[in-house]
């Protein structure tokens, strides 16, 4: 049997880190019954950095000798996943799991618009377009104005923003900087926010064998999401990959069903289609344009 290529790793890397956080989201909607917020990411980032300082350390990969570009990428990857976080599970927390991940679903879109304004990669109409009809397809989710309405879709909103800057600084780390590293130097930023966060607001519920597994469970799953989302970055063309992330809503949808009894509506199911159609195309045409690109400079002569 042939080696799988790396776009091929690359989308096996991100279907499996999808299942990870979709399963690590349902269990933390379960813990929010009995803990606070910022008590259950505390908890579940002590248990998950302890997974991870083992791995690191069994890899030697515990203090890699990082550079300093790599330093500051890594410190704002740290704080976009730590307001990633924040506003996820708070949307998360008070809307259903289907619907708040549906949301999510236009990152890809956002990642295209983000690079084009921040690191000048080139955009055309016609993905500029399916972009803008995207975003129409979040608004039909969300459903502003109608009695379907949750402000708490407007913190889904925002966790695209941060998952955005997290994303883009991803892509620009060298390849000196081990994938675990990466994962636990973010899980160790968000576990201190939440430490920190609950001290200050003074929110601490009793903390119940029954919510432990469930954060032990979490935090095992969010260890997979954490890595092979990672993985699946640097491994895989991005155009190639980002599609698989779309994986993560039929099982949001599964688990919210049987899990919670939640039935999508058909405004979610409608404004779903629109977003991860829009994503398909704008991620088709992303790799369309590298083609040309490449082709472009293998002909002898051309650009001269």
């Amino acid at each position: 049997m042939a080696p799988l290529s790396d776009n091929a790793r690359g989308a096996v890397f991100m279907m499996i880190g999808m299942a990870g956080f979709v399963c690590n989201d349902t269990l933390m909607k379960l813990v929010s019954q009995e803990l606070t917020l910022f008590q259950a990411i505390f908890l579940r980032g002590l248990m998950a950095c302890a997974m991870l300082a083992l791995f690191a350390l069994s890899r030697g990969a515990l203090m890699p000798a990082i550079g300093p570009t790599d330093r500051r990428l890594l410190l704002l990857r740290m704080a976009a996943e730590i307001g990633g976080t924040t506003c996820f599970l708070t949307a998360l927390f008070n809307m259903p799991i289907a619907n708040a991940t549906a949301i999510l679903q236009s990152m890809p879109l956002a990642v295209t618009l983000g690079a084009a304004l921040f690191l000048g990669e080139p955009v055309g109409w016609r993905r500029y377009a399916a972009i803008a009809v995207g975003f129409l397809g979040v608004l039909v989710i969300i459903q502003p104005g109608s009695e379907g309405f949750t402000v708490y879709a407007l913190w889904a909103v925002g966790a695209i923003v941060f998952m955005v800057v997290r994303d883009l600084s991803t892509r620009r780390l060298t390849r000196d900087v081990p994938s675990i590293f990466v994962a636990l130097t973010t899980g160790s930023g968000i576990m201190l926010f939440g430490g920190i966060a609950a001290a200050a607001t003074g929110t601490w519920a009793p903390v119940t064998g029954h919510a432990m597994a469930l954060l032990a469970a979490a935090a095992v799953f969010l260890l997979i999401g954490y890595v092979f989302n990672v993985l699946s970055m640097r491994h895989g063309e991005i155009g190639f990959v980002s599609p698989f992330r779309y994986t993560i809503l039929i099982w949001a949808i599964l688990l919210g069903a049987v899990v919670f009894g939640d039935r999508p509506s058909a405004a979610m199911l409608a404004g779903s289609a629109i977003v991860v159609g829009t994503g398909i195309y704008t991620l088709y045409r992303e790799r369309q344009r590298a083609r040309r690109a490449l082709a472009a400079r293998s002909v002898p002569g051309r650009g001269l």
